[in-house]
């Protein structure tokens, strides 16, 4: 039995609560104050995230965020404007169009995308739109036109979990983690091992697809974009590890079956199966074991959003193995 995820939400900061000299550096990227600014759904960011509009009629989007609100947050917004100003023109992603940063205060300035989420349930046309996106970003993005890390680097602690909780005290685990998973700690600990070697590559990753980070453009079904936003994350890795991470999320918020997606995908078809596994065990024990973290400033439903990608990848983990 697998978890639905909750809503992927932070503690939004309207724009008019933004300190007065924020919003007079997004004046100066825009050549004119903002006089309408409409907050955005989705994400977990605490900061603000809005669309707005300026005296002379131009749009933007901006996100800016402050260290009370979350003091991990500034850092993450540093790393989207570095991956997004050395994002190139064809990647179908938001241009950064300028930065604020204070030492304490974050602001990006990004070109205003007329679109919308996938909506949730994930209905099968829309999904399919995105899993052929998540192909040409991987083709496009190989070899990395980024200096990005490597996955094995930038997510060596994350991707640890197992062993954190192998190395933990078992006993405190009873209810808190699928009690197949609390029997199988030492195999899964050893299985996840070799995944900085499985998941390696020279391909660009994303790092952090999920429906809230995906925007499709266009007035019909069947037209428009599928944009890419939110890049403070990236990595370099496998061409479908974007597949693979991807794919817990969209089982969680009323996707398909995440194996048969992942074989039937041309990234996921020409992957190496033992590669695969090793890295879809280290996921797992990233989203189980972070997911009992307390939840962090701003961000409400972070933890009981990783227990649910997490309980869907164990299911899919456990369907790939085999195991009784």
């Amino acid at each position: 039995m697998t978890s639905t995820a909750p809503p992927a939400a932070g503690v939004r900061t309207p724009w008019e609560r933004l300190p007065e000299t924020v919003r007079d550096a997004v004046a100066e990227v825009l050549g004119a104050p903002v006089v309408h600014a409409v907050t955005q759904p989705g994400g977990f960011s605490p900061g603000a995230a809005a669309r707005v509009r300026t005296a002379s009629g131009r749009r933007a989007f901006v996100k800016a965020v402050g260290a009370d609100a979350n003091p991990l947050s500034p850092r993450l917004h540093r790393a989207e404007a570095r991956n997004a100003a050395a994002l190139p023109d064809a990647v179908p992603a938001p241009r950064l169009l300028g930065t604020y940063d204070d030492g304490g205060w974050v602001a990006l300035v990004f070109e205003d995308v007329s679109g919308r989420q996938p909506r949730l349930p994930w209905r099968p046309d829309e999904l399919r739109r995105v899993l052929d996106a998540v192909e040409r970003l991987s083709r496009g993005l190989s070899p990395s036109p980024v200096a990005a890390p490597p996955a094995a680097e930038a997510l060596a602690q994350d991707f640890a979990g197992w062993r954190r909780l192998l190395d933990g005290a078992q006993g405190h685990l009873d209810g808190r983690v699928d009690p197949w998973a609390v029997v199988h700690l030492a195999e899964l600990t050893d299985l996840a091992a070799p995944w900085p070697e499985a998941a390696s590559g020279d391909t660009l990753a994303h790092a952090d697809l999920r429906a809230d980070n995906v925007l499709l453009t266009g007035e019909r079904e069947d037209d428009g974009e599928v944009v890419f936003v939110d890049w403070p994350h990236a990595v370099r890795a496998a061409p479908w590890f974007d597949l693979l991470l991807m794919l817990p999320c969209v089982r969680a918020q009323g996707g398909p079956d995440p194996e048969k997606v992942f074989t039937a995908h041309p990234l996921g078809r020409t992957a190496d199966p033992e590669a695969v596994t090793a890295t879809l065990a280290a996921l797992t024990g990233f989203f189980l074991h972070h997911s009992l973290h307390p939840d962090p400033p701003g961000i409400p439903t972070l933890r009981a959003f990783q227990r649910a990608q997490g309980e869907t990848a164990l299911a899919w983990l456990r369907a790939r193995l085999g195991w009784a």
